[in-house]
């Protein structure tokens, strides 16, 4: 660990606001920054839900956990005032260091990246994020605190996931990995004098479990994959203050306070009806026992030893020549370990396993041959030696001569291919692989082949569709070289419009059906769905609607939309609690949209000034895809409209899309008028948006449309509801599941880009060196601000002397090296004061601070690189 090149003192937990001061000496040197366990996460809460996990695993076994938060959050919404952008990022960490004070958590590091807004995609995130520059830092603060286990947010792109979380979990991924390889980052080892930490587990957060509550549920649950080994943590337990964890865990989330959870609430008193947390092993360097089940079984072998007596540290673990195989063709499976043994493997019924288990610089190889059915199957080895014994596992899939998939999307596609060239592709073909397709039309479905095998294949594909849908064929045949792919592709239409569409279709909204590829071997199944998304027609009016938010006679010819329908949220006590109705019309080059809404409590009516984060209180949101194709929300225009606000007029914004920002510089043509029933029963919104404002021409075959309905039924600046006509957990980020239009008669005009611009987004974030509490941290334990480097000695800045505190300021003199900007805050929980002293070469400047009690803080920005910080209490 790095020492910082400023002065520095000890810092307690009562620095950071979360404990009474503890007084601590200028000069005394700074505590270890080293944890247990590390935690990545995107956004301040996206912890929150493992807090009872943690306070649990402090508890028991004083580990000690630390968090990284890529972003301070600034892009989300306020329920607790008017801040946002930095001032907003640097409310919300105040938020979420309170909040996890609570699990015994006082470590929090952000990395200064800008949270821009909800999306699905990890690509969109990846370019915004810089994903290069954000990996190296994450690799520096894990060779920095050295964490023993790593645990992150679920990286693959499971429906509703959003994209910013994905991309933590890959970075996570990526860095316990490469801070191992001292190759990676050389200058962090040769300059910064860091070592290579080899972090013993990595764990994700698991939401694909089927499970009960009650203290059964950390061994009595279900996952998706077999093979993977998921650990169970029981929020119902008692803490030492005799509440349950569950509860505490309850009380931390209400001090996320500006996200709207400050009257969450509490969970069952029974015990039996609380769940738990689960996590899911992504890779392993030490001994573990498959199937353990005690709370702290996720840490085995890295915070306490292993079962069979192995000191803790001693490594041991499975690579596999690849993680595809075929029935009957030889693999080798590699075993590492750092202390001299001799490794047994074991293999399931049928297999051979032929090679020597002695161990010669640290590994053996084995040669190994599957036999039996398709699917994903473990590995088990164990290793021997004069100190003790240790077990270690690794799943294989077994593949079927030829593979047929049904097409995947862009952003499974690009995880599926990430997570094999990460050394991780156990987390391949997590999410079911789905299509949507228009209510009543049809779409082209491809199924993708894989010739697994050195031998020429030859067979048919089969679509076993759900009722009510028909594909152009039965069957299809293919032929395929020796370790080829290909791909057969079939028409598939809906026949049968009165099947449901969104998620009231299928399961879930899906449609499930199966797809049969016959080869040589073994015919391979695989599992498939398509998705109903509804369908409209948008007629010309015959003249141009009035924008006033009523509907005349004749203006809106088109069918009425129905809106009524929950995607997120709690559902509708009825009709009159919320529901709505929506017309779409098109006259000369602009769309008209007319949404009347049901709604018997009216939510915050904010300012104008507020118009913004719509989701906040009573609101439409508009969503258009003008080609019908785009992978996340950045290539589309979306609207959200608030009914009324303070000043009795309603307003319009853009977010979320390809330039969000006020209405009036982001969509200058668009008109907004509404009429609020009186007495109050809801609200009608009507719109004119020129499709010049979209950014793209439109297709008039395959507009992508959305609208969705927000309710909130407080003042308190949070929606409870939310419905609309195309719904999905998670969909005004999903343009694949919005619902089609088309619009007969128009022709876009001549010279209309069909391709959109790169979007406009926020790269304004919070800092930390704007923040006192991240500066106090940073003093106390010698991790630099933002997983930066440390500012060097010819650039650095450091208070001299004593800070003299008179007539309620503090002077301080500051002494600087070379050029470079201080920051200083006096700051006792909040910030009593502040003053920002450029340097343009090395010198000493006198400040004033106002504020006379607590700490002060100042960070130093060198001009040439780096920061240090610096905190002197004040007496």
């Amino acid at each position: 660990m790095r020492k910082s090149l400023a002065l520095s003192v000890t810092l307690a937990a009562g620095l950071l606001g979360l404990a009474p001061p503890v007084q601590a000496a200028a000069g005394d040197p700074p505590r270890p920054a080293r944890l247990d366990v590390l935690f990545v996460g995107a956004h301040p809460d996206d912890e929150s839900f493992n807090l009872s996990t943690y306070g649990q695993w402090n508890e028991r076994a004083h580990v000690k956990t630390g968090v990284l938060t890529i972003t301070r959050g600034e892009g989300g919404g306020n329920a607790v005032g008017p801040e946002e952008g930095p001032a907003l990022g640097l409310l919300r960490e105040g938020e979420e260091r309170a909040a996890v004070a609570k699990a015994g958590i006082i470590d929090v590091h952000y990395l200064d990246k800008v949270d821009f807004y909800y999306t699905v995609s990890d690509e969109l995130t990846r370019s915004v994020w810089d994903h290069d520059s954000t990996l190296a830092k994450v690799v520096r603060l894990v060779r920095e605190t050295r964490p023993k286990v790593i645990t992150t947010m679920t990286p693959s792109p499971i429906p509703g996931q959003h994209g910013n979380h994905q991309e933590a979990g890959r970075l996570a991924v990526e860095a316990y990995y490469l801070a191992a390889d001292p190759t990676a980052y050389p200058d962090q080892l040769t300059k910064e004098h860091l070592k290579p930490w080899r972090a013993a587990r990595l764990l994700h957060q698991e939401h694909l479990v089927t499970s009960g509550t009650g203290p059964s549920c950390e061994t009595t649950f279900t996952p998706t994959d077999p093979s993977a080994d998921v650990y169970g943590v029981w929020d119902g337990r008692a803490s030492k203050n005799g509440k349950t964890w569950a509860q505490i865990e309850a009380e931390a989330g209400r001090l996320y306070a500006s996200q709207g959870w400050a009257h969450n609430p509490d969970p069952p008193s029974d015990p039996n009806k609380i769940g738990c947390d689960y996590f899911t092993l992504v890779d392993s360097r030490v001994p573990f026992t498959r199937g353990n089940h005690d709370p702290l079984a996720a840490l085995e072998g890295a915070t306490y030893p292993a079962k069979g007596g192995l000191p803790l540290g001693t490594e041991f673990s499975l690579t596999t020549g690849r993680f595809g195989v075929a029935p009957g063709e030889p693999f080798t499976v590699t075993a590492h370990a750092s202390v001299p043994g001799r490794v047994t493997l074991s293999a399931p019924a049928g297999w051979t396993v032929t090679g020597s288990g002695a161990l010669r610089h640290g590994t053996t190889t084995f040669t190994v041959t599957a036999t039996g059915k398709p699917g994903r199957v473990r590995l088990g080895a164990t290793l021997t030696t004069a100190h003790g014994t240790g077990t270690t596992g690794r799943a294989v899939e077994v593949e079927p001569a030829v593979t047929g998939r049904q097409q995947p999307l862009p952003r499974v596609s690009d995880f599926d291919a990430w997570a094999a060239t990460t050394g991780a592709p156990q987390l391949s073909d997590r999410v079911k692989r789905v299509l949507t397709l228009a209510s009543g039309g049809s779409r082209q479905v491809r199924v993708d082949l894989t010739n697994t095998t050195k031998q020429a294949q030859q067979g048919s594909v089969t679509l076993n569709l759900p009722k009510g849908f028909t594909a152009d064929a039965a069957s299809k045949p293919y032929t395929l070289a020796a370790g080829a792919k290909g791909s057969v592709a079939f028409t598939v239409r809906d026949t049968d419009t009165s099947l449901p569409t969104a998620n009231q279709g299928g399961t879930g909204g899906d449609y499930d059906y199966t797809i049969t590829t016959t080869s040589t071997g073994t015919p391979d199944v695989a599992k498939a769905a398509l998705e109903l998304v509804p369908a409209t027609t948008i007629p010309h009016a015959a003249k141009e609607p009035t924008v006033d938010g009523k509907e005349s006679a004749a203006e809106y010819p088109g069918p009425t939309l129905n809106l009524s329908r929950l995607w997120e949220g709690t559902a509708c006590e009825s009709a009159a609690d919320c529901a709505a109705t929506g017309k779409v019309t098109w006259y000369d080059d602009a769309l008209y949209v007319l949404v009347h809404v049901t709604d018997d409590k009216q939510g915050s009516v904010l300012d104008p000034a507020d118009c913004k984060r719509h989701w906040r209180t009573d609101s439409v949101e508009i969503a258009l895809d003008p080609r019908g194709d785009a992978e996340n929300t950045s290539t589309t225009f979306k609207t959200g409209i608030m009914p009324t606000t303070t000043n009795g007029a309603p307003c319009f914004e853009r977010d979320a899309d390809n330039h969000q920002g006020p209405g009036a510089d982001t969509a200058p043509g668009m008109r907004v008028a509404s009429v609020v029933d009186k007495p109050y029963t809801g609200y009608t919104v009507e719109t004119k948006i020129p499709l010049a404002d979209l950014p793209a021409a439109v297709d008039p075959g395959r507009l992508g449309l959305d609208i969705f309905v927000y309710d909130s039924d407080t003042t308190d600046k949070t929606g409870q509801s939310r419905i609309g006509w195309s719904t999905w957990g998670g969909v005004q980020g999903d343009p694949y599941r919005w619902g089609l239009a088309t619009l007969p008669g128009y022709t876009p005009p001549s010279g209309r880009p069909t391709t959109a611009p790169p979007p406009v987004i926020s790269k304004t974030a919070a800092l930390s060196v704007n923040s006192p509490q991240s500066i106090l941290q940073a003093a106390g334990t010698g991790v630099p601000l933002a997983a930066g480097t440390a500012a060097p000695r010819s650039d650095t800045a450091r208070v001299v002397g004593r800070p003299a505190v008179t007539g309620g300021a503090v002077t301080v003199r500051l002494r600087a090296t070379g050029p470079g900007t201080a920051y200083a805050y006096v700051w006792n929980g909040k910030i009593l004061g502040q003053a920002k002293v450029a340097f343009t070469a090395a010198g000493t400047r006198t400040v004033t601070v106002p504020g006379a009690a607590g700490t002060l803080a100042v960070a130093f920005d060198a001009q040439a690189g780096g920061t240090a910080a610096t905190a002197v209490p004040l007496r």
